[in-house]
């Protein structure tokens, strides 16, 4: 066994501890660290395969932007560990659903390697490097479904929006329609009111001192 595979083998028994550490730490800032440990890890097995690009753009994005704003949240929320209690009741049902999801990603990912040798690129396809033909194999051969993710990804958004501005009991929200039609007549009233004038009280109504009455 070379080098490579020993480290192989090393990064994917890591992932897959912080994947089921993920699922069972009953701390959620926890889970979130194992996250993040798994994701260093699947990196590191991309690099080995000389995926450099997905290594980066793993490490850039989901640990260096979604795992910081996972950990505000989760530490924001202050999750209780109660609501974890009914985990392994319900543990049995999920570990035969993952392992069926599990059978039918391998079904249709084995026959892809299933390769006598390995395909060797030409002196021009090397030159260019894995960056750049990733980007032209991207928007030339899956333009359309690199178009249907993005329209998933902003249906997805949108509806965390709409989730989020429900309406609620112990929330004052404002109408911009409302405040667009605002009217200074509306907001603003006059009131005529009597000037007031002090005047002098009369001098047989100021009481002498206490000490000086007889």
């Amino acid at each position: 066994m070379d080098t490579i595979t020993a480290l192989f083998y090393a990064f994917s028994a890591i992932l897959l501890f912080a994947g089921f550490r993920v699922i069972t730490a009953r701390n959620p800032v926890h889970a979130a660290l194992f996250l993040v440990l798994a994701f260093f890890s699947a990196a590191c097995v991309w690099v080995l395969l000389r995926a450099e690009f997905l290594a980066i753009v793993l490490v850039l994005v989901y640990v260096g932007a979604v795992m910081v704003l996972f950990l505000f949240v989760v530490m924001m929320l202050d999750v209780d560990a109660g609501l974890r209690t009914g985990f392994w009741k319900y543990f049995p049902l999920a570990a035969v659903i993952g392992v069926v999801i599990a059978l039918e990603m391998a079904a249709v990912l084995l026959p892809g390697f299933r390769l006598t040798e390995a395909p060797v690129a030409d002196a021009a396809a090397l030159k260019l490097g894995n960056t750049k033909l990733l980007g032209i194999d991207l928007y030339t051969n899956y333009l359309y479904p690199l178009q249907i993710a993005a329209v998933l990804l902003l249906v997805a958004i949108i509806s965390a929006i709409s989730l989020s501005q429900r309406q609620r009991k112990d929330t004052k929200q404002m109408n911009p329609a409302d405040q667009i039609r605002a009217r200074k007549a509306d907001r603003v009233r006059l009131v005529p009111l009597q000037p007031a004038l002090d005047v002098p009280a009369p001098a047989d109504a100021i009481l002498p001192p206490v000490g000086d009455r007889r």
